[in-house]
């Protein structure tokens, strides 16, 4: 037993951070969360945008999709609380709407549902045997899952750890030799069956020729738990996490950089905190940085950049040197467009344009450094189902393009944004126009923001930095798996730990918030403090307590 709690710097208030700290607290850590920006969630924060009439149109800056919703319940649970006392979360139908462009012809639209029976005879529609075989695909990746479910619970340090958690009976369903299309065309024969189930390697900001076979998982996960929308859009979550951890006794500071993070030898002191106004505890003030001690630091910032930023080259774990961060292979990045519109829009929820030339447009995006004449586009519309999102009779849309990141050793050259962007937003809004069916968008605005691939690299809005722009962090080829990803406990200094994209599972919120657990576990484990909240080794099924009913009641 402890004779004194630990006292913990997270560095980054994104979802990894939060959900760590939330632990943290609840093990009895002294916890303070040290964050840049104005508010709380990173790359999971709010934009809010005012029009010339003192009008408030609110934008999620980066995740919109709410999957696995029970990970994130594991944690409140952990910490004494039910997220459904916190949020309200209305489950999506359709989950999205897919438009697949086809050369020459109309393109094909797909709602997608959960109810597998009706999605089933949608595709069968365009492919009658693949309509059959999507029953069989469900069932492979449920499988496929429940094995797989003690590695993403795991935290991957070698090889041995990777034998260790992998039943035998996983190794069938690894495929390392084969892509997601490679592994869908066993099951689907026409192209579009397979974009649709298939494009969810964006997620990861990859292209599903090259994504391991492994992610076909994806898409199955949103037919088995469902998409969900959390009124106020995800960065709500982030507030009430927030909440919970100064209901715990940690702190939430705000406007509260991290400098660097201060050692002794090969150990963890503390960090460096810079002047930038009070947040949610206090204790930065004006005129200047100041050091502040602690035991152990958690880093939940963009790994790639965090390690060269915070970590001197020669405390670093092998592998890990600067010119091995350059050389490592990155995500894909995105343009983004923030609109408040002058009326509504009648699209679903969510709404995927899917490029009529799609394998030129991946091959634009990863390997030729351009613009496509034809982008794929996604739109977030959520006013519809989520009125404090925009005005009365208006729409706040969420627009996003993938492009190259700004490697320019994945190209050869990188595009010089501040010479394309213009162009850039002048193909998107053609797109929202031809595509998506919204006339008239360019004089229908009344607030607009923009963010390019080289402000996410930048750190614009305390979205970053992110090491070459690329959103999805590292790329999750086999090659950057499992215990090759960052480590959630430092191998080489003591006291110093990450969570996030960067490290395992990988990106996307609900394996960032599997990351938290292993994180949180080890650091637990390390102090020999009680570990909150240990997951089941049940997982719920599609009729477990938060995935009934279309809507959770509950007090936000």
């Amino acid at each position: 037993m402890v004779d004194r709690m630990p006292k913990v710097a997270v560095v980054g208030a994104g979802p990894g951070g939060l959900a760590t700290a939330m632990q943290l607290a609840a093990a009895g850590c002294d916890v303070t969360v040290f964050e840049a920006g104005r508010e709380v969630g990173g790359r999971t924060s709010r934009v809010s945008q005012r029009d010339g009439r003192g009008r408030t149109f609110g934008f999620d800056r980066g995740p919109t999709f709410f999957l696995m919703p029970y990970v994130l319940e594991e944690i409140f649970a952990a910490a004494g609380r039910r997220l459904t006392d916190y949020a309200t979360l209305t489950r999506l139908d359709p989950m999205y709407r897919l438009i697949i462009g086809q050369p020459g012809s109309e393109p094909t639209v797909i709602d997608a549902t959960q109810d597998v029976g009706v999605m089933a005879r949608r595709l069968g529609r365009i492919c009658e045997p693949d309509g059959a075989n999507f029953h069989r695909f469900i069932a492979d990746n449920r499988a496929k899952l429940r094995l797989m479910e003690p590695v993403l619970r795991s935290p991957m340090r070698n090889w041995a750890d990777v034998i260790n958690s992998a039943s035998p009976k996983f190794l069938p369903h690894l495929n390392p030799h084969l892509s997601v299309n490679g592994l869908l065309e066993r099951y689907f024969s026409d192209p579009r069956v397979r974009l649709a189930v298939s494009f969810q390697s964006k997620y990861l900001g990859m292209s599903p020729m090259d994504c391991p076979s492994i992610f076909t998982i994806l898409p199955f996960i949103e037919y088995e738990y469902g998409v969900w929308h959390p009124r106020g859009g995800c960065n709500a979550l982030m507030s009430a996490m927030a909440g919970v951890i100064e209901e715990l006794g940690g702190q939430v500071r705000c406007n509260a950089p991290v400098e660097a993070i201060e050692y002794e030898g090969r150990r963890v002191v503390g960090v460096r905190v810079g002047s930038g106004g009070v947040g949610g505890g206090g204790g930065v003030g004006g005129g200047g940085s100041r050091t502040e001690r602690f035991d152990h630091v958690v880093v939940n910032a963009d790994a790639a950049a965090a390690l060269r930023r915070f970590v001197p080259e020669q405390l670093r774990p092998a592998g890990w040197h600067d010119t091995a961060i350059q050389q490592k292979r990155y995500s894909c990045s995105t343009y983004m467009l923030y609109l408040g519109l002058e009326g509504q829009v009648d699209l679903p929820h969510h709404t995927i344009y899917i490029s009529e030339r799609y394998r030129e447009n991946l091959d634009e995006i990863t390997r030729q450094a351009s613009l496509s004449d034809d982008p794929s586009v996604y739109v977030c519309n959520p006013a519809p189902i989520d009125p404090e999102l925009a005005p009365a009779g208006c729409a706040a849309l969420y627009v996003l393009m993938p492009t190259p990141n700004n490697q320019p050793a994945a190209h050869g050259r990188k595009l010089d944004w501040s010479a394309i962007g213009a162009d850039a937003r002048r193909r998107v809004l053609e797109q929202l126009d031809r595509r998506f069916g919204i006339r008239d968008v360019e004089q229908r605005i009344v607030v607009e923001k923009v963010t390019t691939p080289q402000d996410w690299e930048s750190g614009v809005d305390s979205a970053g930095p992110i090491q070459f722009g690329a959103t999805f962090n590292l790329a999750h080829n086999l090659g950057q798996m499992l215990h090759k990803r960052v480590r959630h406990e430092c191998p080489s200094v003591s006291g110093l730990w990450f969570v996030g994209g960067g490290t395992h599972p990988g990106s996307g919120l609900p394996v960032i918030f599997l990351s938290s657990q292993i994180t949180a576990r080890l650091l637990c484990e390390r102090e020999g403090l009680p570990i909150p909240g240990r997951p089941s080794s049940h997982r719920p099924g599609r009729q477990s307590e938060l995935t009934r009913g279309q809507e959770i009641a509950a007090a936000c």
